[in-house]
């Protein structure tokens, strides 16, 4: 299965200092979409190396790949019809996580998501974003 960003194959390569990113999944069959964000990696942590007392933290690439969103009743539909009839779409690249909290919610805002639930599979719009979760990370 394919991500698509600006109209072309999204590629792993591409991610560059990205964290994540903002999509659009479209049921081909029926119309309906859902609006959701996804990390590229994802953090974990590992017992400290002999010697040290601190836990050493790990980035490793999610399944973003494979990743048809958290709906309960979209991945039924994807189940029941088969991946290959479902468009993926990326339309935000995010550097932090909390730009990928704002835009997500922006989508579903300006959308009605939840106004319209014979378009969209969304049912929860959330989030709590700090104007620093937008700043992007100094180097």
């Amino acid at each position: 299965m394919v991500w698509y960003y600006e109209g072309r194959e999204f590629k792993e390569s591409e991610i560059g200092e990205f964290k994540a990113f903002v999509y659009i999944i479209t049921n081909d069959v029926t119309g309906l979409q859902y609006i959701g964000k996804k990390r590229f990696r994802k953090k974990s942590t590992k017992p400290p190396l002999k010697g040290f007392r601190r836990k050493r933290v790990c980035y490793t690439s999610s399944d973003w790949m494979e990743y048809f969103g958290s709906n309960g009743r979209l991945l039924e539909d994807v189940q029941e019809l088969g991946e290959d009839r479902f468009t993926r779409t990326i339309l935000r690249l995010c550097y932090t996580l909390g730009e990928s909290s704002y835009w997500e919610a922006y989508h579903q805002l300006i959308n009605h998501v939840l106004l319209n639930p014979d378009k969209y599979y969304n049912n929860f719009v959330g989030c709590k974003i700090h104007s620093k979760h937008l700043t992007r990370p100094k180097k």
